[in-house]
């Protein structure tokens, strides 16, 4: 088994580590900016990847109904989320960012979003698939912690 000593075993290794350090003081920093919890904002996060409705919100920041709505509803009195009536079903509702989620992020994470994109831009196709590679690697990883009971 792998000890944690393993961290610092490669400069990828320790790449990585601090990676994963940074990616969990990022959401921390941003949301005190914000003026908002992490929760807020991972559910911001998520409702920014597309649109979805409480429920799947709750199951996706792992957290009740009840504390779903009550994200739900600071984060419309702020004027961040609106909800918005599902066209297949009138019954139920999805959730939207509005503009001012939209330009809150903008804010606080576009320079980091610009430097990431030219980073990007300047690996050669067969440079990003290695890289890719080894990110879908570490994600599984990742996924198999949490998926674990």
């Amino acid at each position: 088994m792998p000890r944690p000593s393993d961290w610092h075993a490669t400069p990828t290794m320790e790449a990585l580590r601090h990676l994963l350090q940074a990616a969990v003081r990022i959401r921390h920093v941003v949301s005190r900016r914000a003026g908002l919890s992490e929760v807020e904002l991972a559910a911001l996060e998520q409702v920014g990847r597309g649109s979805l409705g409480p429920a799947a919100l709750a199951r996706q920041l792992d957290v009740s109904s009840a504390a779903a709505t009550g994200i739900v509803d600071r984060l419309s009195r702020r004027g961040h989320l609106e909800r918005v009536p599902d066209a297949a079903d009138r019954r139920r509702t999805q959730l939207h960012l509005t503009d001012s989620a939209n330009a809150e992020v903008q804010r606080h994470l576009g320079p980091m979003f610009a430097g990431l994109a030219r980073l990007d831009a300047s690996f050669s196709e067969e440079e990003r698939a290695v890289v890719e590679r080894y990110l879908r690697g570490v994600l599984d990883c990742l996924d198999g912690v949490i998926a674990e009971p």
